[in-house]
């Protein structure tokens, strides 16, 4: 009697499958938190835009203020 041959092919194959899935994991995972660092950054800059918009805006309210004449040429004591 001959002894059965056992194929290992069917292992080596559901191996090599896992092995891709795992390495397809990684690069999706890499590409997310690319992504979410690229986002981190944008949002940093847009908030670094909004406080120079800020910064320009409340210079420009300080200029208006100084230049307004507040002087009413009204004489206090002629009042009562």
């Amino acid at each position: 009697m001959e002894t059965e041959k056992k194929s290992h092919g069917a292992l080596i194959g559901s191996i090599i499958i896992i092995i891709i899935l795992v390495i397809g994991g990684i690069y999706v995972w890499q590409i997310k938190i690319k992504q979410m660092k690229q986002e981190q950054q944008r949002v940093k800059m847009q908030a670094v835009a909004i406080n120079a918009a800020n910064l320009n805006e409340i210079k420009m309210l300080e200029q208006d203020l100084n230049s307004t004449n507040t002087d009413l040429n009204i004489n206090a004591d002629a009042i009562k």
